[in-house]
């Protein structure tokens, strides 16, 4: 699969086990992304930080086999690897407990990091790995280089506050929520609108981005590319579990639009692998192009 046209990326944030009922998995919504991207036949370095346990050698061997740059996870010695404890209801929608401190809430940028970001075409960044002001700071500092920014909303409570969304929002090129996120946050802005498309004006209007993506769940998706709006209604599949799904689903927008694809492809195209990913267990299932093609050749709900 080569959607992605060797496109550079990087992505900055948390690197963590997903820890289920029975198991483990690498996750963290900036991994995940990443690893989605490495598929697509995009260049992709994850930032990031990790504990000396075992743990977090575990996550580099991973994600050394998978393919991914993996000097610029750096190691600490003082903060243990990241652990999110998963809960997943009757419908496969997921809750997560997140322990606090982690390695990744303390990520200091080494000079090839730095170089990675200096030569990206993209970042991808989210609002938790701001949680923490050294992790916030280096973020910070890559927001400073040229190159097209990709924000993640990503919320996940107690760790944020709008008025460091809006200055997340206002970095960035690309805006990525899903619906009850984008609702949330124009809320706090005392939108008076009911609609996500007028919503998204809004959000556009006050950050300046000429990207913008709302995930609807089972309902598929908008996007926002250079002044329209295209729409994708989703398609039916049986959820194992939404863990990674809007994660993948950015990975193959950004992959697909940054490529030159035209923008109701890269919607339709992106709406398939998050459906596929949601309909398998765990955040970063094997996913052929074939079984892509072949989702976006069902019928829409």
């Amino acid at each position: 699969m080569n959607n992605g046209k060797n496109l550079k990326a990087v992505a900055y944030g948390e690197v963590l086990w997903d820890v289920f009922a029975n198991e483990k998995k690498i996750g963290g919504a900036p991994l995940n992304v990443a690893l989605r991207m490495k598929t697509l036949g995009c260049e992709v370095a994850m930032i990031s930080c990790v504990g000396n346990d075992e743990d977090g050698r575990a996550i580099k061997e991973q994600v050394k086999q998978l393919g991914l740059e993996t000097d610029t996870i750096v190691v600490s010695e003082d903060f243990p690897t990241g652990l999110v404890n998963v809960t997943l209801n009757e419908r496969g929608s997921a809750s997560y407990e997140i322990s606090y401190p982690s390695a990744w809430d303390k990520i200091e940028l080494n000079d090839l990091a730095r170089n990675s970001v200096a030569n990206a075409d993209v970042l991808i960044y989210g609002s938790l790995v701001c949680r923490d002001n050294v992790s916030r700071l280096a973020l910070e500092e890559m927001l400073q280089k040229k190159v097209y920014k990709v924000f993640d909303v990503n919320l996940r409570k107690p760790h944020y506050s709008y008025e460091m969304l809006d200055r997340l929002m206002q970095s960035a090129d690309f805006i990525k929520f899903n619906d009850e996120e984008l609702l949330e946050i124009t809320a706090a802005m005392a939108s008076t609108f009911t609609s996500l498309e007028d919503n998204m004006n809004l959000i556009a209007e006050r950050s300046k981005v000429t990207g913008m993506c709302v995930t609807r769940g089972k309902h598929g998706a908008l996007l926002m590319w250079e002044g329209r709006i295209y729409e994708n209604g989703g398609y039916p599949v049986e959820v194992a579990d939404t863990v990674g799904a809007g994660d993948s689903f950015l990975a193959a927008l950004i992959a697909s639009l940054l490529s030159g694809k035209a923008p109701q492809y890269s919607i339709d195209f992106a709406c398939a692998v998050g459906a596929l990913v949601a309909e398998s267990p765990g955040a970063n299932p094997e996913i052929s192009f074939s079984r892509i093609e072949k989702m976006m050749l069902k019928i829409k709900i």
